[in-house]
């Protein structure tokens, strides 16, 4: 479970800036962050071969998000009654699709219904502490954990989902709204009631590159107080210059949105800096290091 604590050292800024916006409703600004991927593909198939673990390029970007986010947890927080309240671990969010199958009732032979789909559904996996496990350890976390919830929705937010699709749709925002108050405005523990306590984390990462789209945003989700999120592009080749001549390189870019309340460009980057510094070395010892 996360703890927070209230910054009080703030500057004046940072003072006004908590209080001049509501909580954000659509994303507050936009960045986007191209990334060598040369050293982190070399890296991954390395992985692969001494782990058994089927490593991937999300896993890495999650590594060095946590690092990032390590490194700089004056914005690892979220905006509460006009403070700013840090979180005391890095705890990443990664989202996961699942299917869910509904047979419809047998009907009369003529008219019988076939089995309904529902659809795609989102749900995550919250990796804690996620700074101080290697890359290996988020890839096998990830992996088990989305078998679960592909296997029968075993997650938080898949259990809290399926609380809030009984509700008539007019009541679901409310809920929503309302429980992210009790559960951050007043410091109330709801898993007791199915609400998961900080159930996505410092941060929230999507890879769109699984279904071939190569540059993506994400909305900031309200009750989530999820200071940033990051969307990750498929990887293609371009033009890149190395060693002074143009040859074909490997690029993918990462889509951000950040709360602007929270964080602001000198704090973007910063953390772009160690992002991309992460990918170029994934085997620094600053990288792998707990």
């Amino acid at each position: 479970m996360s703890v927070f604590h209230e910054r009080r050292s703030l500057p004046t800024w940072r003072k006004v800036a908590l209080s001049a916006w509501g909580a954000p409703r659509s994303p507050t600004a936009y960045g986007m962050l191209d990334i060598d991927c040369e050293p982190s593909l070399a890296y991954i198939e390395r992985l692969r071969e001494t782990s058994g673990e089927k490593v991937t390029l999300t896993h890495v970007l999650g590594r060095a998000v946590a690092i990032a986010l390590a490194e700089h947890p004056e914005v690892n927080g979220f905006v509460s009654g006009g403070r700013l309240m840090l979180r005391d671990t890095v705890d990443l969010f990664f989202q996961v699709v699942y299917f869910d199958d509904d047979e419809a009732p047998d009907a009369p032979a003529m008219g019988k219904r076939k089995k309904e789909k529902k659809g795609a559904n989102l749900a995550g996996v919250k990796v804690r502490g996620a700074d101080r496990k290697s890359t290996v350890d988020i890839a096998r976390e990830l992996r088990e954990s989305a078998t679960k919830i592909r296997a029968r929705g075993d997650a938080e937010t898949a259990r809290g989902s399926a609380m809030l699709a009984k509700l008539p749709g007019p009541l679901v925002g409310l809920a929503t709204r309302a429980g992210a108050a009790l559960s951050y405005d007043l410091g109330m523990n709801l898993s007791r009631f199915g609400i998961p306590y900080d159930a996505f984390g410092s941060c929230m990462i999507t890879n769109v590159g699984v279904f071939g789209v190569t540059v993506a945003w994400a909305p900031l989700i309200e009750m989530s107080r999820v200071p940033v999120v990051l969307t990750l592009g498929a990887v293609r080749e371009v033009p890149v210059v190395r060693n002074g001549a143009v040859v074909v390189g490997r690029v993918a870019t990462v889509g951000v949105a950040f709360d602007h309340r929270v964080m602001d460009g000198y704090h973007a980057g910063k953390m772009a800096h160690t992002v991309q510094e992460a990918m170029a070395s994934p085997e620094s010892a600053r990288a792998l290091a707990p």
